[in-house]
């Protein structure tokens, strides 16, 4: 009677069985982790053109707020400003301002650039004070 030999069947050890996984686990996350950090240099560009817009805002308020100044006088500034800076971040800004007998306020707006092309940001600075009235003894 012939011998029946046996054969084993190899079972491939954990270091082969893991083999080409870094490579699919890689193509899986980068893709993610460029995405974040692209976000993150999203949200820091916002926050730059909300600092530039807030600046822009104080200013023309500070121009309008004088004793003997206009609403275009302050707008003029705060668009001085805005040239000035000129960072690239704030796209579109415009500046509008309003003056009473006794109030003044500013709004400057505008969008940021766009890194993720879904993300459409916008900004908007606020600024408001009262009007300024020297007084004095011969006043």
């Amino acid at each position: 009677m012939p011998r029946i030999r046996r054969t084993r069947i190899r079972r491939p050890s954990a270091a082969e069985r893991d083999r080409g996984s870094a490579s699919t686990e890689l193509a899986i996350v980068a893709p993610l982790l460029l995405l974040l950090l692209l976000a993150i240099v999203q949200f820091a560009l916002a926050v730059h053109a909300h600092h530039i817009a807030q600046a822009a805002a104080s200013r023309a308020l500070a121009t309008a707020r004088a004793e003997h100044a206009t609403a275009e006088a302050g707008r003029a500034d705060g668009q001085a400003l805005l040239r000035a800076v000129d960072s690239g971040s704030l796209r579109g800004p415009s500046v509008a301002v309003t003056r009473t007998g006794t109030r003044a306020s500013v709004e400057v707006s505008g969008t940021v650039v766009k890194l993720i092309p879904f993300l459409d940001l916008h900004v908007t600075a606020r600024a408001a004070g009262p009007v300024e009235h020297l007084t004095g003894p011969d006043r």
